[in-house]
């Protein structure tokens, strides 16, 4: 199993920046995928970027492409999404996922972890 543990959330003011981190631990010596998402209240949740164990590919989705950018360190297994440009609808719950494999999935149902979530706040 592996267990993830997200930090870096909080409050900002659109058009600022933050970065998120989520830590691995237990089973992290397997090549696996990670995944971000997030949920607003009332919303579902939404694939928001992942990325190949090597970190030489990546995935967002539109609404954040270009203002966003996933990236891993293996050493420290961990991997951060930076969050420029934000947006008052970037406002929710988000989480880190993983899932064994290669291909960089968008559905939240073929993650197997998650992490408990960070809580991101924009303010306009």
């Amino acid at each position: 199993q592996v267990q993830l543990v997200e930090s870096g959330g909080g409050l900002v003011q659109a058009g600022g920046s933050l970065r998120l981190s989520c830590a691995a631990s237990g089973r992290t010596s397997s090549s696996y995928v990670m995944g971000w998402f997030r949920q607003a209240p009332g919303k579902e949740r939404e694939f928001v970027a992942a990325i190949s164990w090597s970190g030489g590919s990546t995935n967002y989705a539109d609404s954040v492409r270009g203002r966003f950018t996933i990236s891993r360190d293996n050493t420290k297994n961990t991997v951060y999404l930076q969050m420029s440009s934000l947006k008052p609808e970037g406002t929710a719950v988000y989480s880190c996922a993983a899932r064994y494999g290669v291909r960089l999935r968008v559905v939240a149902e073929e993650y197997m972890y998650w992490g408990q979530g960070t809580q991101v706040t924009v303010s306009s």
